[in-house]
Parts: C-alpha cells; structure tokens; sequence
C-alpha cells in the first residue's frame, strides 16, 4: 500500500516504477469525485455516482472505503483479488483511513508513505495542479497535516522533493520488499 497526501506525488511515483517490476499491478480505486481532464473511467479511477458506490458498499464490494475531502473513495475487492488469484503483487494508492482498515485485515501488507518536503510545498503542488477551489485545497493540506502526523504508522517512508531520487528510493523499498534486485530505471525505462 502506497498512501500520503494528496498532492505528495503518489500517482507519479507509481507510474515511474511499475514498468520496472512486471510482477506488480496496480489496483485501480473507485471513486465519487469529477473526473479530471485527461482521466480515463478504469485506468485512473472507477469513476462511480455516489448511488453506485453506495450500492457497492451495501453489496460489501469494497476491502475499504472512506470520505475523503467531500468525495467517497474505496478499494474493490474485486480489483485486488483478482490479482493475487493471478500470482500478482498489487499496489494499492490509497489514503491513511483505508490503509489503516486494510492494515488491519492483512497485518502482512507493507505500507510506504509517501511525504510531501514540506507543507509549503505541498500547497504549492496542490495549487500549481490546478484541479481544485481554494476551499478544497484547504481541505486537502488539513488532511494532509493529519496524515502527516501518521506517517510512523508505515513500514516505509519517501519524501518526494525530488522526483527521479524518490522514485529510485521507493524502486528499491518494492525490490527489497518483493525479494528482487533493485532494478535501474536505464535498465527498465
């Protein structure tokens, strides 16, 4: 489970090194919130009406779900079974609440964190972004504060002010993790 603040770099670092471990794949969350430019419904998010989701959730559909700054976000079970039948590893990008609950269904899980180099620059990314009102930023950096304080919770810690170092960092935490060796991004990229 790769959790922190929205805004630390998560997705980004994600999609850097998943290339390099092909027997990893990403569990796609489902979520209430609009669709951003550029999201695709299935590989960003399962985009769900907040009826839907509801529905998933009194089907128990769901390994965790949780409001999170005004939208419902959740992990199907469904999107991480079907890996594990498959013999995969799963990454699961999800926020402190639901790695808490999983954390708590599968003690064996390996949680990273991953932090923001400071708060300053955390509401910078949210604002430089461009995909929320000021009042959601606020809401997003209050959250993110919270998460923050909970980040010795995790197995594993990368603060991101450096994208190429923290992904080369959390590379090597998945390869110590899932007994491989480290593998470069010029190898792999």
């Amino acid at each position: 489970m790769i959790s922190g603040p929205s805004g630390a770099g998560k997705g980004t670092l994600i999609e850097r090194i998943l290339p390099r471990f092909p027997e990893i794949e990403r569990a796609v969350s489902a979520t209430t919130r609009e669709r951003r430019l550029g999201e695709c419904d299935g590989v960003d998010y399962h985009f769900l009406s907040p009826g839907a989701f509801e529905d998933a959730v009194r089907g128990d559909e769901f390994l965790e779900h949780v409001e999170y700054a005004g939208n419902r976000y959740g992990t199907l079970r469904s999107e991480v079974e079907s890996r594990l039948e498959r013999g995969r590893s799963v990454v699961v990008e999800i926020e402190l609440e639901g790695a808490r609950a999983i954390r708590r269904m599968v003690p064996e899980a390996v949680t990273i964190f991953i932090a923001p180099p400071s708060m300053a620059e955390l509401a910078r990314r949210l604002v430089t972004r461009a995909t929320d009102t000021e009042g959601e930023i606020r809401a997003r950096l209050a959250v993110g504060e919270r998460e923050i304080q909970a980040m010795g919770e995790f197995d594993h810690r990368v603060v991101n002010e450096d994208v190429e170092i923290a992904a080369e960092e959390l590379a090597g935490v998945i390869a110590l993790e899932i007994g491989v060796a480290a593998r470069t991004e010029a190898a792999h990229g």
